[in-house]
């Protein structure tokens, strides 16, 4: 698939840092929880923050069949998504040269309503085994109510493209004699210890929650 079109090329380092292949574009897909989809709407410009889960070629999310933000962006609009995962502050000896280690994805697509109940379950079952892994199965099953109630929509990745920054700081030769700490600060998120509500609390923690 060739991925790579005018608007997902970079403007900058782009030889350096774009990426169209399946392996960089889905891994930074699957391992990010959340994207952020724009969109324009009489005019005004929308930017929603959403969880999502990625099937082959296409990214699914859902929402409750009363929302107005679905059925727009379900209707073939064009709409930009964008999904960043933040490795490392990098540190330099200049604010100047200061950066992010970073990867991200920019996708270009027409939101397409899920039709079949099938399409729908298998949408919903993966974006929750995404969410909370191996939870699924033991939730109280998905019934025909709940789909009835529930809204999906995909966007193909046939227009996409990944960014990515990795690395130490760049420094210049006039800079090499001050004594200024330079280097990478960590910052990934991590699950931690689950938090029980009041029901919860009453019941041990399953094992597919111990993180």
């Amino acid at each position: 698939m060739n991925r790579k079109t005018e608007r997902t090329t970079p403007s900058r380092k782009a030889n350096e840092r774009a990426k169209y292949d399946d392996e960089h574009i889905y891994s930074i897909l699957d391992e990010a929880l959340f994207c952020t989809i724009s969109y324009a709407e009489g005019g005004q410009p929308f930017s929603i923050p959403q969880s999502f889960v990625r099937i082959n070629d296409y990214i699914y999310l859902h929402a409750s069949v009363g929302s107005h933000f679905i059925r727009t962006i379900a209707d073939g609009r064009p709409c930009c998504i964008t999904i960043m995962l933040a490795d490392e502050l990098v540190v330099a000896k200049t604010a100047l040269h200061h950066s992010v280690n970073y990867r991200s994805v920019v996708i270009y697509a027409n939101g397409e309503l899920l039709e079949t109940d099938d399409l729908k379950y298998l949408a919903f079952k993966n974006l929750t085994e995404k969410i909370v892994p191996g939870s699924w199965d033991y939730l109280i099953p998905m019934d025909k109510k709940d789909m009835d109630r529930t809204s999906g929509v995909r966007f193909s990745l046939a227009e996409a493209s990944a960014k990515i920054r990795q690395g130490q700081p760049g420094h210049v030769e006039e800079e090499n004699d001050f004594p200024i700490w330079t280097g990478l600060i960590p910052i990934k998120p991590l699950r931690q210890q689950p938090v029980p509500d009041e029901a919860g609390s009453k019941i041990p923690l399953p094992k597919h929650l111990y993180y």
